[in-house]
């Protein structure tokens, strides 16, 4: 899936594996519902929820001097229900 960017790896997003949650960069126009039917498709598991956020990358200005935030990219926590896991990043304990 080319809207799928890549697994965001941070302290936070290690301690949230154990809570058996994954935190994803996906593009900007992905939604929670097709992130959910994309995750459960293709690594055979159940979605029991998801939060996603907008990550901004700098602030600027334009002639007028008025402040604009710029979006570069999505962040999606996704959250598995009991006894499902994502192989690709965690061994079952």
């Amino acid at each position: 899936m080319d809207k799928l960017k890549n697994q965001v790896i941070t302290g936070k997003s290690i301690r949230l594996l154990q809570q058996n949650q994954y935190t994803f960069q996906v593009d900007l126009k992905l939604t929670k519902t097709g992130m959910k039917d994309w995750i459960e498709r293709f690594f055979d598991v159940k979605v029991e929820g998801i939060n996603s956020s907008r990550m901004t990358s700098k602030n600027g200005k334009k002639k007028n001097k008025l402040n604009i935030t710029y979006v570069s990219y999505k962040k999606m926590i996704v959250r598995l229900k009991k006894n499902y896991f994502i192989p690709l990043f965690m061994s079952q304990t």
